[in-house]
């Protein structure tokens, strides 16, 4: 049992650490480019303006609560966070290898950082949707607060999953090709540009049932129990639990995979 704690007592341990490298790593990823970390914003806008126009405008669903572009955001939002995060924290250790082999470093830290780097981005993008609602005279109510607890939930969620892709792929290098083949499968498997109304499915249907799986649709669906339609997360208790459930046995998982690996890492990379 005392086995299962000690990553997370070496991130509680190095946790200013883990803060400096973070800011860091967060400055350095752009540092070079003329625009500097302005590109860290650029690329998703410019996303959310592609599907706003494509399914806003060209293709349009059943009428929402709120305008569609405003919906779209909610749900865009928190699947940028979790991409970014994801294909970052994966290569944390290939990336930082030069500190892998340092001996008296706890690499397990690493993908921690890469996590907490991405943070910063979504902090940018949370702001944004606010702003974004007040202008069409939508102004967050208490609800809003729970953008705090799903932000937990998707942070909880990846840097559990990527203990465990960080930590394959110093074998398996392909694996980066892989996460992003389904990270391009799962935009689309997760109600973000369409809800179960636009596809004519029931929520009690056997394939909604399905996809209601995948933890990201917890996220998704919580930003917009936020902002649109008003809910608390505790409304949804079923979901609630299956979700750390999920994260919670992934996160135990990864760890102890990771702990079991790392004496690896330094001779492979």
């Amino acid at each position: 049992m005392k086995q299962l704690f000690t990553i997370p007592s070496e991130l509680y341990q190095n946790r200013k650490l883990i803060w400096t490298l973070a800011k860091n790593d967060f400055k350095t990823k752009y540092a070079g480019s003329y625009l500097g970390i302005i590109w860290a914003f650029i690329q998703p806008v410019v996303t959310v303006l592609v599907y706003w126009f494509v399914f806003g405008v060209v293709r349009q669903g059943a009428p929402k609560a709120v305008p569609f572009v405003l919906w779209l955001v909610c749900g865009l939002v928190p699947w940028f966070f979790f991409q970014d995060a994801l294909v970052q924290g994966t290569n944390a250790l290939i990336e930082y290898s030069y500190l892998v082999k340092k001996v008296v470093f706890k690499i397990s830290i690493l993908p921690l950082i890469k996590v907490i780097s991405a943070v910063f981005v979504h902090v940018f993008f949370v702001a944004f949707t606010l702003v974004l609602f007040c202008c069409y005279g939508k102004f967050p109510d208490i609800y809003a607060v729970q953008l705090l607890y799903y932000s937990i939930c998707a942070f909880a969620l990846v840097l559990s999953m990527t203990y465990i892709t960080s930590a394959v792929v110093v074998f398996f290098r392909d694996l980066t090709h892989l996460i992003t083949i389904l990270l391009q499968i799962g935009v689309w498997m997760t109600p973000i540009m369409w809800d179960f109304v636009d596809m004519g499915i029931s929520e009690n249907a056997l394939v909604a049932r399905i996809l209601k799986l995948n933890p990201m649709y917890y996220i998704v669906s919580g930003y917009r129990n936020a902002l649109v339609d008003k809910q608390w997360f505790w409304e949804h208790t079923g979901q609630s639990v299956y979700f750390w459930a999920v994260t919670v046995v992934m996160f135990l998982f990864g760890t102890r995979l990771f702990k079991k690996l790392k004496v690896h890492f330094a001779d492979v990379l």
